[in-house]
């Protein structure tokens, strides 16, 4: 596998190796905003700042032609690992499963510009020799609060699994008999295609802490130290997300319609994996940061009556599908998110 073509294969992926470009270069940044904002779907209202006298001027016009010389002559070697790290937390961040993709994420996915970060796609895989590790045993998970808040680690993965199934047939029924069929239609709903109830993990703290998918804000974590024995299926790849739903399908077509029809222009029947019969196999199943960067928020076919969607989990992300995961004799570590810098540091650092 080439891993810097898997990587622009995939929404996230452009994403992040755009915004790298875009961080080190003020060409690439200035002509990406203007043509960005031209593509998308819901540019908002741009606010200027000045001398208050009304402007009389046209706003910059470029070409993805344009957007594309200009990536392709930045420096790329300027690109060091806390850039690259802070762009795939924001290339993460922005991910969204409800709406449209943004003006960026389109223009990434035009191909002269898809074409031109080639090179950015191999500094990052040169950076990050973590984009195909496998699940570690040691892993680390977050919960959103100070260490004297914190619970338990979750230790009831069958019930949950239980109540999860129960709940997205009961969504499916009821979608079927309130929802329209036009996928153009104003609706929205669950558009997970994972549980979010059950234990997930990381293989670092920082990983626990920044690869989140539309974090809510927060500025205080525990971070809980565990390890996890059994059977772990390795998610690497759209073909791997694919073979697991053909492998243990639960339609959500009524319920996942609209939703993902914005995100992926697709009307069709969709698929996702039935959690509670994959957890009578695997003991936890595990997202590759590059089968998160080059499936996440693209259309996966299965066959030629199905399709799917990588929803609502993160890179590097496993999720226990069994009580297999023990917290380990390490303390659990309070973090605390910076206001300026937006950088998680051990309390103790703060």
């Amino acid at each position: 596998m080439d891993v810097h073509e898997e990587l622009l294969r995939g929404p996230r992926g452009r994403r992040w190796c755009l915004n790298c470009v875009s961080d080190v270069d003020e060409a690439v940044a200035s002509s990406l905003f203007w043509l960005a904002r031209e593509r998308d779907p819901h540019p908002g209202t741009l606010l200027r700042f000045g001398s208050g006298e009304p402007d009389t001027h046209d706003d910059p016009s470029f070409t993805d032609l344009e957007v594309a010389d200009a990536i392709g002559r930045a420096d790329v070697g300027a690109v060091t690992p806390a850039i690259a790290r802070a762009a795939l937390a924001s290339s993460v961040d922005i991910a969204r499963y409800w709406q449209e993709p943004d003006g960026t994420d389109i223009v990434a996915a035009l191909p002269s510009v898809r074409a031109s970060l080639s090179t950015a796609a191999r500094r990052l895989v040169a950076l990050s020799p973590e984009l195909t590790a496998s699940a570690a045993v040691h892993q680390w998970t977050a919960q959103w609060c100070p260490v004297s808040e914190s619970a338990p680690i979750e230790r009831s993965a069958a019930q949950i699994l239980e109540r999860w199934s129960d709940e997205q047939h009961e969504d499916e029924r009821r979608s079927l008999r309130e929802r329209p069929t036009d996928p153009r239609a104003n609706w929205s709903g669950t558009w997970w295609s994972v549980p979010q109830q059950l234990l997930t993990s990381r293989g670092s703290p920082l990983a626990a802490l920044d690869m989140v998918e539309d974090p809510m804000g927060w500025t205080v974590a525990t971070v809980i130290p565990i390890a996890g024995r059994g059977e772990v299926l390795e998610i690497r790849s759209a073909k791997d997300w694919a073979q697991l739903c053909r492998g243990y399908p639960m339609e959500v077509t009524a319920s996942r319609r609209h939703d993902w029809f914005r995100v992926t222009g697709r009307d069709g029947r969709w698929l996702i994996p039935d959690w509670e019969r994959v957890a009578q196999r695997w003991d936890a199943v595990h997202l590759t940061t590059l089968g998160y960067l080059s499936a996440a928020t693209a259309l996966i076919p299965i066959d030629e009556d199905y399709a799917s969607v990588i929803a609502g989990w993160g890179p590097d992300s496993t999720i226990w599908l069994t009580d297999s995961a023990r917290e380990t004799d390490g303390p659990r570590d309070q973090w605390e998110r910076a206001v300026i810098s937006a950088e998680w540091t051990p309390s103790s650092s703060v």
